[in-house]
């Protein structure tokens, strides 16, 4: 008979970073029982795999479904293979093109590994709703769609919105929200998770299941993770994104980008630590300090501690002691290709550790920076330039032009990449 911790300590973990409970006092009742009874809570989680990456934004209720795990409860991640293929509404404008049965399991393959970073593979429940969805008959689908008007579906803020708007809502779509309230009834579930935006989708499962006879569960919601901006929500499409499987240093750089505000909010929703704690790292450790344990817990968490290690020194060789890590990329660049003219002519920014009087160079920054790969573009190496995001051995780069010598190598830093450049005369 598992030991459950007291209810008012499972719900203080249960309840840091949350955004919701639908309804805590619900809850309550369903942990004592689970404890009176020594029965573990059915709690569940489903996404549909309409990507192949996850980023920290989708770890936030992934890590919620651990705080259950970590109290003795059983976890059901529960892929949509089958939602996925109607495609969820939540936050479009329109339609959402459908996916291929091949692109949902191909996707679906790499989330069971992504979620095992997080949660303890011997202890989770790895379903699809497939399982049910695929014996549903014709028949079955319109005693589902019985149980709901089309006026409460309505009520959906995506729905409504496109219905005054005078835009499509295709039949099918209305149907998603049934198909994953139904999955609660599948399921039986205790409890269901998701983030603030899934709020209707959730709610829609307490209704079906009281409709098939079973009590309703209990809606735990999480909140949006904003992205690196500090803005608006996490998104690899906004370029704002911390992909789980990105190389260590550069998550490491990322979090140590965020600003000090939005550090606290990443340790209460991407960490297991405790709000008192975080509390009184608030008073007592310097911010640049706690952002690095920040990252270390991040980077450790989805690679391991011996790689969080390296990157932390790595980091700190690049962007405090202005040294480049030892397997930097090393890269060979002709002057000539940089359209070079003499030390001695013309205005630039003199580099002294990079050029001599006597053998120096005067070459333009863009084309540097181009042909080593680090941009893409003119565009985006004079944006760079101008956001003070270049830096030569340590040093901004300030101007268009710079010194520099045959055969001295330099490392080279735009934002987060960084190489060694060797300049060449042949």
């Amino acid at each position: 008979m598992p030991d459950f911790k007291p209810v008012e300590e499972q719900l203080a973990y249960l309840k840091k970073g949350s955004s919701e409970i639908i309804r805590e006092t619900e809850l309550r009742a369903k942990l004592e029982k689970s404890r009176a009874t020594g029965k573990p809570l059915r709690v569940k989680l489903g996404l549909d795999p309409t990507a192949p990456d996850l980023h920290l934004g989708h770890t936030v209720v992934l890590r919620k479904l651990k705080h259950f795990q970590d109290l003795g409860h059983t976890v059901i991640f529960l892929i949509g293979d089958f939602t996925g293929m109607i495609g969820d509404p939540t936050g479009r404008s329109v339609t959402r093109p459908p996916l291929t049965r091949e692109e949902i399991d191909e996707n679906a393959e790499t989330y069971k590994a992504q979620v095992f970073k997080i949660l303890n593979p011997q202890k989770t429940v790895i379903d699809f709703n497939s399982r049910w969805f695929s014996k549903f008959t014709a028949e079955d689908f319109i005693r589902l769609a019985a149980k709901y008007t089309v006026s409460q579906m309505l009520e959906r803020e995506e729905f409504h919105k496109r219905f005054h708007e005078e835009r499509p809502i295709a039949v099918h779509e209305l149907l998603y929200p049934l198909a994953q309230g139904y999955d609660s009834v599948a399921l039986e579930s205790d409890v269901e998770l998701g983030g603030t935006d899934q709020k209707f989708n959730l709610l829609v499962g307490r209704e079906l299941q009281r409709a098939y006879g079973q009590e309703s569960q209990v809606v735990l919601t999480t909140p949006i993770l904003e992205g690196l901006d500090g803005v608006q929500k996490m998104s690899k499409s906004l370029g704002n994104a911390i992909g789980i499987h990105e190389p260590p240093l550069e998550m490491y750089g990322k979090i140590m980008s965020i600003s000090d505000e939005m550090m606290w909010r990443y340790y209460e929703l991407l960490t297991d630590i405790s709000i008192a704690d975080i509390e009184k790292m608030k008073r007592e450790s310097h911010p640049m300090q706690a952002k690095k344990k920040l990252a270390w817990r991040i980077v450790a968490d989805f690679h391991s501690p011996e790689t969080a290690d390296k990157a932390a020194e790595d980091w700190t060789k690049q962007f405090q002691k202005h040294e480049a890590p030892a397997d930097v990329d090393e890269i060979r660049v002709r002057i000539a290709d940089l359209g070079p003219m003499s030390l001695e002519g013309g205005v630039f920014q003199r580099i002294t550790w990079a050029a001599s009087d006597s053998n120096g160079f005067v070459v333009k920054t863009e084309k540097l920076i181009r042909q080593a790969g680090l941009v893409a573009s003119a565009t985006e190496a004079a944006r760079k330039i101008k956001e003070k995001a270049v830096s030569i051995n340590g040093e901004v780069v300030q101007g268009v032009a710079i010194g520099i010598s045959p055969d001295i190598p330099i490392t080279v830093r735009v934002g987060r990449k960084i190489k060694r450049i060797v300049p060449t005369t042949s």
